[in-house]
């Protein structure tokens, strides 16, 4: 049997069974009367058989009719046709085929459906016990008996006891055969109950699971637009107020601005483009969705230089290979936290671009001068970059600085060399 876990009930029967229950026992009365009639005919007890048809009517009808109900009452049904049964062998009723197969039956009904596997036992062998004395006194019985002259007694190993022995192992492989099998269905059927209910929590959790990937699909492609059309439509609302307000007095200044919210256009289409690229490639890259790198920092604080926010790069410590993943949510917070500068800081504002490589984890500041106008509630751009941080296994810190303007902070651990190949 395979390793599967434990269930407290058998599954109950279904309609189908109980229905197959009756048409069981009506099958069962007809051959334990067509049985006992041709028994009879047959003589099979001789003179001591209980004659009239009225008695086999009813000891077919008490060995089979309580079959009907033998998986919702299996302890009760035994016990009454184990009765039956004895009274139909000790009043000599001329059936020895049917009340054998009912007794069968119920012994295995037994075995198979009582869920209290104790009772299941007891019961059994109390009918068993109860059987094998009955047949204890009833060889007992025939051994003393003098008129009884149908097999001789002579010899140490008599026709009488061969034939007596041969009664109690038949009686033995019957009562074992029927513990057995009821044993084993019951085993069986609660395995396949276990591996039903296995495949029905299978499912559930599938059916979980894609939810689960549909929603993180819908959170990731929400984090990269917004990324990438935030970052270049606040460079081109800068760009664009910058040209209205030189447009009367400098046309020169008012073309370069203008130049200025045409590349930034043109670069978030090609963002746009890439990332949909990703999206509908079944081989793209499904960690990043994206293709920037730490390699490009430079230019995006070239970009927000050229967009009216001075701002300057440090890196500290040498620089060492890092996941595709890590590098472009790194990219991400960083522009992030720069647009934020931008949209947010005042004209006045600057910013400070830090990414320190330590011995264990890369660290990305990212602080800027100005006024702080998030106080009320975080937005959509804080959202994601906190999501970038765990997705990296990283800490963000995101507050106001004391002395003015705003501080993001994220650092994310550096694997080990064999993580990064891998």
């Amino acid at each position: 049997m395979p390793d599967l876990p434990p269930s407290t009930a058998r599954p109950r029967p279904t309609p189908q069974e109980l229905r197959a229950d009756v048409w069981l026992a009506a099958g069962l009365f007809v051959a334990a009367v067509l049985s006992s009639a041709l028994g009879s005919v047959a003589g099979i007890y001789g003179d001591d058989a209980t004659g009239g048809m009225q008695w086999a009517l009813l000891y077919s009808l008490g060995l089979t009719a309580p079959l009907a109900v033998r998986r919702r009452f299996p302890e009760i049904v035994v016990v009454a046709i184990a009765v039956v049964f004895f009274l139909g062998v000790t009043f000599r009723i001329p059936d020895v085929y049917v009340s054998n197969i009912s007794m069968f039956i119920a012994m295995y009904t037994v075995g198979a459906w009582v869920d209290d596997r104790r009772r299941a036992l007891w019961v059994r062998v109390g009918v068993i016990v109860g059987m094998f004395l009955w047949l204890l006194v009833t060889t007992f019985q025939a051994a003393i008996d003098p008129s009884d002259e149908t097999l001789s007694r002579a010899g140490a190993f008599s026709p009488f006891a061969a034939y007596m022995l041969i009664q109690f192992l038949v009686n033995a492989a019957f009562f074992g055969g029927a513990y057995y099998m009821g044993d084993h269905a019951y085993a069986a059927a609660m395995s396949r109950a276990a591996l039903e209910e296995r495949t029905r929590e299978l499912e559930r959790e599938r059916e979980v699971t894609a939810a689960q990937a549909v929603a993180l699909d819908r959170v990731r492609i929400a984090r990269e637009l917004h990324d990438v059309v935030a970052h270049h439509v606040s460079a081109m609302g800068v760009q664009a107020g910058a040209a209205r307000a030189v447009l009367e007095r400098d046309t020169d200044a008012a073309r370069a601005a203008l130049l200025g919210v045409e590349e930034s256009a043109r670069a978030a289409l090609v963002e746009l483009r890439q990332l949909l690229e990703t999206l509908r490639t079944s081989g793209g890259d499904a960690d990043g969705g994206s293709t920037v790198h730490l390699t490009g920092l430079a230019d995006l604080v070239a970009h927000a230089n050229d967009n009216g926010l001075p701002t300057t790069l440090t890196v500290v410590g040498e620089p060492v290979e890092l996941p595709e993943l890590v590098q472009v949510n790194v990219y991400r917070v960083a522009q992030e936290a720069l647009t934020n500068a931008r949209r947010h800081g005042g004209p006045d504002a600057t910013a400070d671009v830090r990414l320190r490589y330590a011995g264990d984890a890369v660290e990305l500041e990212v602080a800027n001068t100005g006024r702080f106008a998030l106080a009320v509630r975080p937005g959509l751009g804080i959202v994601g970059m906190r999501e970038r941080a765990a997705a990296s296994g990283g800490e963000l810190e995101v507050g106001p600085r004391g002395r003015g303007g705003f501080l993001v902070r994220l650092r994310v651990p550096v694997p080990a060399r064999a993580e990064v190949d891998a």
